[in-house]
C-alpha cells in the first residue's frame, strides 16, 4: 500500500436524517501519522460525521475511501474490521471490572482444545500490564478495577486497547472534555505517541488549545459543512478560535454591546 494515499479520505460526504440535513457536503483527509482536529460548536455536524466514520450511520451520498478503496460499512464492525476503531466519551468501559477484563472485553485469548479451551487469563494480565507501562500507568493489580483509574488513565486504557487490536484510525471523541490539566496532558502526549506510530488521529474536540497542542491540521465544521482544512501553519489558534466561534459574528454583537462580550 503506497504511503501517500490517505487512511481515510471522504469527498461531499452527506447525510439526511429524513428532511433533517446532518451533513451537507463534508470533506477531509486523514493520513498516517497525523492528528486531524476535528472542531465545531453544537450542532455543527461532529458527532454525525464520526458516526458515520464509525458504521454506526450510512451516509446519503458521497464518496468514502479507506487507504484509496471505496468503502460502505453496515456496522461498527465493518469499520472496526477495516481498521478505523472509535473511543466515544463514556469509553464503554464497565466501571467495576478489572483493568484487564475491560482491556479484553470480547476478545480474550483462549488456550487449550475443545472441549477444555479456557481464557487465559495469565497472558491477559501480562499483556495488559505491558501495555498500561508503555505509556506510563503503573498498574500494580490489573485485577484493580478500571473504575478507580483516574479519567485521564480511562481515556489512556481506552486507547491503548484499540491500538493494541490493530487500529489503523483512532477516532478520540471529546477525551479531554472532563479532565482536569495534569490528565489532560496525560491523554495528550500519548495521542503524541500514538501518532509517532504511524497511525491518524481523528480528535474531535471544541477546546482549540487542546487541539492546537497536539493537531496537524484542523478542519472546521459548521451546520453540517466544512468551513475548511487548515495546517498549524496556515492558521494561528487566535484565528481557529474565531473560524470556530463565528468570529465576525462575535466581534459585531462585541461593538454592539460595548465590548461587554
Amino acid at each position: 500500500m503506497d504511503k501517500n494515499v490517505p487512511l481515510i479520505e471522504i469527498r461531499n460526504l452527506v447525510k439526511h436524517f429524513g428532511s433533517v440535513i446532518a451533513l451537507s457536503g463534508v470533506s477531509l483527509t486523514v493520513n498516517r501519522g497525523e492528528v486531524m482536529c476535528l472542531l465545531g460548536d453544537n450542532g455543527a455536524g461532529k458527532s454525525t460525521l464520526i458516526k458515520t466514520l464509525a458504521g454506526v450511520h450510512r451516509p446519503t451520498s458521497g464518496d468514502f475511501l479507506v487507504e484509496g478503496r471505496p468503502v460502505s460499512f453496515s456496522s461498527p464492525r465493518d469499520a472496526l474490521d477495516a481498521g478505523i476503531a472509535t473511543v466515544y466519551q463514556d469509553l464503554a468501559m464497565i466501571p467495576l471490572m478489572s483493568v484487564t477484563r475491560n482491556f479484553f472485553m470480547g476478545r480474550e485469548p483462549v488456550k487449550g482444545v475443545w472441549p477444555f479451551r479456557r481464557v487465559d487469563f495469565e497472558r491477559c494480565d501480562e499483556v495488559t500490564r505491558e501495555e498500561m507501562h508503555r505509556i506510563g500507568i503503573d498498574v500494580r493489580d490489573p485485577h484493580q478495577a478500571v473504575g478507580t483509574l483516574s479519567g485521564g488513565e480511562r481515556q489512556c486504557v481506552a486507547i491503548a486497547r484499540a491500538v493494541y487490536f490493530g487500529a489503523k484510525v483512532l477516532i478520540l471523541d471529546e477525551p479531554t472534555s472532563a479532565l482536569g490539566v495534569a490528565q489532560t496532558s496525560m491523554v495528550l502526549k500519548y495521542i503524541h505517541q500514538v501518532r509517532q506510530k504511524g497511525l491518524g488521529v481523528i480528535f474531535i474536540t471544541h477546546n482549540v488549545r487542546h487541539a492546537y497542542a497536539v493537531g496537524d491540521r484542523f478542519t472546521v465544521l459548521n451546520r453540517g459543512k466544512t468551513l475548511g482544512t487548515y495546517s498549524k501553519t496556515e492558521i494561528q489558534i487566535e484565528e481557529l478560535q474565531n473560524l470556530m466561534a463565528g468570529g465576525k459574528e462575535l466581534q459585531a454583537v462585541s461593538e454592539e454591546l460595548g465590548g461587554m462580550v
